[in-house]
């Protein structure tokens, strides 16, 4: 065994793929290697190739009937109009870019290679994982297969309890759902308000899990411009009590970067430090049972930038802030000028950190951990402050 921990990608990451007016469009995966190598902080005994799921491996959770639409779309280059109405297939949301189906089937085959990774004790990292809005019969929200569900399934069948955070800015209601009859698995999501950001539904504060089931999920939608420190109270404020009482044996941390200042499509304005903050908690509290995926994130700098540092932190080590020239390089070449009158625009290329984004927590989220505290079947027997404080400026 080398390392706490091991880095999931692909070459095939380096091909195009779901088109160029598409938000996914973007390098991320392989420009989050460009970075960490240019480092000098991924070495080959540390990264794995992704393997593909296997059919049976897909079909723990997706039917066999859109299985085998999304193959046969994937080999024809063609997808009906009932196609696109009956599997959401071949549009503009879930393109049937060429090789769809294979690359989607390498990224969720990387998550259960990272369930593995966490079987056999280390920490497993997947950056082109976080697919966490796929239905069993239908792609969604950009999403073909949920290989967070499927990472889930696999650490389920060892019999572990599995504890899911989600810190994308758009509710993980895919797997959410998945799990909602199953009460050996929790799924924490912090994400925009559902009435005016996809999904659209679900992920409010009186979303529980308790259905018909015996499921388990605590949603907190944060207000607009939620900032460094609405985070920060807001995490602090239901981490702690969740894994104290839910006791898991295993933690799944979908690591979408979409909350960050710079990323084009949410509203938030989280900084770099903040994120690696929560992760750092969330990893202090599961490492080495941790399965760590990647998800939403639309700015590439950003992404690459906060990933970075992400992986630092899981594989234990400490990175400069400073950028590499070499990993300037990489950046400057990535075709991106969306933000380029922002005050804060050329930091992206010196520094992995941000400015930090400070200011008054927003009523807003007092009042809805409050709401919390007093309504959620979990946080209302944990007392008031169970949670540790988050650090302010990690520095990887």
């Amino acid at each position: 065994m080398t390392g706490p921990a091991v880095f999931f990608g692909a070459a095939r990451y380096r091909r195009p793929s779901y088109n160029d007016n598409h938000p996914l469009g973007i390098p991320r995966v392989s420009l989050t290697v460009d970075l960490l190598r240019a480092y000098g902080a991924l070495p080959e005994a540390e990264y794995q190739e992704s393997r593909q799921a296997a059919d049976y491996e897909l079909a723990w959770f997706h039917t066999q009937e859109y299985l085998r639409t999304a193959r046969r779309i994937e080999a024809t280059g063609r997808a009906s109009a009932a196609d696109r109405k009956r599997y959401n297939l071949g549009n503009l949301e879930n393109p049937a870019f060429a090789g769809f189906y294979t690359t989607a089937a390498i990224a969720t085959g990387a998550s259960i290679q990272a369930a593995e990774a966490v079987i056999d004790g280390r920490i497993g990292f997947n950056p082109a994982g976080g697919m966490h809005h796929a239905a069993p019969h239908q792609a969604r929200g950009f999403c073909y297969f949920n290989d967070p569900v499927l990472g889930i399934l696999r650490l389920r069948r060892e019999g572990w309890r599995v504890l899911y955070v989600d810190l994308d800015a758009h509710h993980g209601d895919g797997v959410e759902d998945a799990f909602a009859t199953d009460p050996e698995v929790f799924t924490l999501s912090l994400h925009m308000g559902t009435e005016r950001a996809y999904p659209f539904q679900g992920g409010g504060l009186d979303d529980d899990g308790q259905g018909p089931g015996e499921g388990y999920a605590l949603n907190l939608p944060m207000p607009a411009g939620a900032h460094d420190d609405d985070y920060r109270t807001a995490f602090d404020a239901v981490w702690g009590p969740v894994v104290d009482r839910f006791q898991p044996d295993a933690v799944v941390f979908q690591a979408g970067t979409d909350i960050l200042l710079a990323d084009p499509l949410s509203r938030f304005r989280v900084s770099t430090q903040t994120f690696l903050a929560m992760a750092a908690r969330i990893q202090a509290d599961s490492a080495p049972r941790l399965l760590v995926t990647g998800g939403g994130g639309y700015h590439p700098l950003a992404l690459a930038r906060c990933w970075a540092g992400l992986w630092a932190q899981l594989s234990g080590r400490e990175l400069p802030a400073e950028l590499p020239p070499a990993g300037r390089e990489h950046l400057e070449a990535v075709d991106w000028d969306l933000d380029e009158d922002e005050d804060w625009f050329d930091e992206l290329f010196r520094t992995r950190l941000d400015p930090p984004q400070r200011g008054p927590v927003k009523p807003e989220v007092e009042e809805a951990l409050d709401r919390l505290r007093r309504h959620h079947p979990l946080l209302r027997r944990a007392p008031v402050g169970a949670a540790g404080a988050v650090a302010n400026t990690p520095t990887s």
